[in-house]
């Protein structure tokens, strides 16, 4: 059950049943758990959400689970059985949003569709999260990260000249995830004015569609679109990593013509360069962008990273160093922002980040990452179930999962 706080959340007293499974949805609940609201995750009796199988890296359990699943309880329902979708019905009476990702058409099928829903709850706000959408000639086709990562052209401008590559992250359903987040945020306010629930279609095409926006106007009109560069950026010019003489890498970034002069005159030690007709612009910088790296690599043989990143820091020039995942648990800056904190799972305590923003008026709800079914019974009772109908329904699960 969700614990109590001195300070209100914004979603205290808001309820969530999530029909979720993978990333997309959990990811959009676990960010309304974040900020209060009360997450009821419907599973599978026994196995529960696949995702919990992906792999045993946290003391045992799937990274991608412990990662979005914290702050939830979980219910397990067999809704192949009647008296398990009876249960579903009863408390979606009493919730104020259900969000699912099934197969296409399954929620449907279960008489899950907004249609259906609004006619019994009308103040029920239904978020629906697919691959490609609730119509159009790609409705039924299933979709995975890899899948839609391909179909929005994101590999056409990731990776090298040669070889294209997917985002190391799950960047086609955490896009969608995020818009179903804040569909819903917007949802709850507008039917704080209206009084009535909203239906929400978010498409993983579309979400990533729309973070592909910067490289679609690149390529407007025919135009040639951005060309795959590995980590340098395509189209700003020196941006991107560089080796120093000690074999170090050292990853930089200039945005205007100011800071191409402080480079060229306090790290490179070469204000001519500034000058030269290839390198006097950021197009032109771009279009001779090898020369250039051959000048900048030559310069930065004499030095090793440390002092390389020196010159970077006096001069003003934003870099980074190339952290790996070690790195980034034990970065400095999280650290110091206190940005860390602990979560219990049923394996035992795990650190998890905070979610990102900083907000003066509440703290975030950081509570346990729950077990299969963990909470079913409190639940059941909750809604006024007695032990034999809910033995009934245990039965009736182990028999149909």
């Amino acid at each position: 059950m969700p614990s109590t706080q001195a300070r209100p959340r914004p979603l205290d007293g808001v309820t969530v049943v999530s029909l979720e499974h993978a990333v997309a949805a959990p990811f959009c609940t676990r960010q309304l758990a974040d900020l209060g609201a009360r997450v009821i995750k419907v599973e599978r009796p026994g196995a529960g959400d696949f995702a919990r199988g992906y792999d045993q890296r946290v003391r045992g359990q799937s990274s991608h689970f412990t990662w979005i699943n914290r702050s939830k309880e979980s219910l397990a329902l067999d809704l192949k059985q009647p008296l398990a979708r009876d249960a579903l019905m009863q408390l979606l009476a009493t919730c104020d949003v259900l969000v699912q990702n099934l197969a296409p058409g399954a929620a449907a099928r279960m008489g899950l569709s907004f249609q259906a829903l609004h006619e019994r709850f009308p103040r029920l706000i239904v978020c629906d999260i697919s691959g490609y959408g609730a119509d159009g000639p790609y409705r039924d086709k299933k979709a995975y990260d890899l899948l839609i990562q391909s179909e929005a052209g994101f590999l056409s401008i990731t990776g090298t000249p040669d070889t294209p590559a997917k985002a190391g992250i799950s960047v086609a359903d955490i896009a969608a995830g995020m818009y179903a987040y804040t569909n819903i945020m917007s949802a709850l306010l507008l039917r704080a004015r209206t009084g009535e629930g909203s239906h929400i279609d978010v498409s993983m095409l579309e979400a990533l569609g729309e973070w592909m926006g910067y490289p679609m106007y690149y390529a407007y009109d025919g135009a040639p679109p951005p060309p795959r560069t590995g980590a340098s950026h395509a189209s700003i010019y020196p941006y991107g990593p560089f080796t120093a003489g000690d074999g170090g890498t050292v990853m930089l970034g200039l945005q205007n013509e100011r800071e191409w002069q402080a480079f060229c005159d306090k790290v490179l030690q070469r204000p001519e360069l500034a000058r030269d007709a290839r390198f006097d612009s950021n197009a032109r910088r771009n279009e001779n962008r090898e020369a250039l790296r051959e000048e900048i690599l030559r310069l930065f043989g004499a030095l090793d990273a440390r002092q390389i990143v020196e010159r970077l820091d006096a001069a003003g020039i934003a870099n980074a160093s190339v952290n790996d995942m070690q790195g980034l648990w034990a970065h400095p800056q999280l650290r110091a922002r206190g940005r860390w904190r602990t979560v219990r799972t049923p394996a035992g305590d795990v650190p998890a980040l905070l979610p990102p923003g900083l907000n003066n008026a509440f703290d975030y709800r950081m509570e346990a990452v729950p077990a299969v079914g963990e909470h079913t019974a409190a639940i059941l009772v909750e809604l006024g179930w007695t032990a034999a109908r809910i033995g009934a329904l245990a039965d009736g699960a182990g028999n149909g999962g």
